[in-house]
């Protein structure tokens, strides 16, 4: 019976303990692109930026992106958090992100005590969205206390005021464990996803996906000290079926 519970106690440890460092270890220790490595069968790459990336430098970035052998095409920007907050670097880097020749989104970081009206309102008044550009974009990442009927509600409501202003279909950017506890059923799954999934050799989530967040370690000249790492599930061409028209 001791013997039994050594090897039950070693396995519960490992799988719980150790496997998650082993896999991020191999992530950010493997040479590759972006210096992480990156899971086969994908060609579409892009990143995700806020003022925690400060002041980019984009003509270093570009210049070295561009020698990728699967070169970024894409940059979510973070414009609007809550009710008021606007992202100080906002304006900058979704200006630049058009200037650069990457196809750009805008996304919300969303917070479950204020109202969906609120933060719609918030986001509308500081994001216009030009034809080209992605969708807008919901981060949903906490409860904030609310039942999960609560928060699915409002979070309806959020989507659907920004679907009406923009005249396109809102993402919904979300954790895998959260994604399926919280934000799961036939109305929130026909939104496009955007699933992050960390240190993993592919995306576990059963359903369809669109864009995979798969690790928070990857290096670019120009960025410092880390950025957020995406792939689009698809083709350059879907990928711009995708933008608003």
């Amino acid at each position: 019976m001791m013997g039994l519970a050594v090897l039950v106690f070693c396995g519960l440890f490992y799988y719980f303990f150790l496997a998650p460092y082993i896999r991020k270890w191999k992530y950010i220790h493997t040479e590759g692109e972006y210096g992480v490595y990156i899971p086969n069968g994908y060609t579409i790459y892009g990143i995700d930026i806020s003022h925690y990336q400060k002041d980019i430098d984009w003509e270093k970035m570009v210049k070295d992106v561009e020698r990728k052998e699967y070169p970024l095409k894409f940059i979510f920007v973070k414009a609007t958090e809550g009710e008021n907050h606007h992202d100080e670097l906002f304006n900058k880097n979704f200006e630049n992100a058009r200037k650069y020749g990457f196809i750009r989104g805008a996304y919300h970081f969303y917070i479950p005590s204020i109202t969906a009206e609120k933060q719609a309102k918030n986001f509308i008044a500081q994001v216009q969205l030009s034809p080209g550009d992605l969708p807008p974009v919901l981060d949903v990442e906490s409860t904030g206390g609310r039942t999960k009927k609560e928060l699915k509600r409002e979070i309806k409501r959020w989507l659907s005021l920004i679907e009406k202003h923009y005249g396109a279909k809102p993402i919904i950017y979300a954790s895998l464990r959260f994604k399926e506890n919280y934000l799961s059923d036939d109305e929130l799954n026909s939104y496009p996803l955007w699933i992050a999934h960390y240190y993993v050799d592919s995306v576990q989530y059963k359903g369809p996906w669109h864009f995979w967040q798969n690790t928070d370690m990857a290096k670019i000249p120009g960025i410092d000290p880390y950025v957020d790492l995406n792939i689009f599930h698809g083709t350059i061409e879907e990928l711009t079926k995708l933008t608003i028209k």
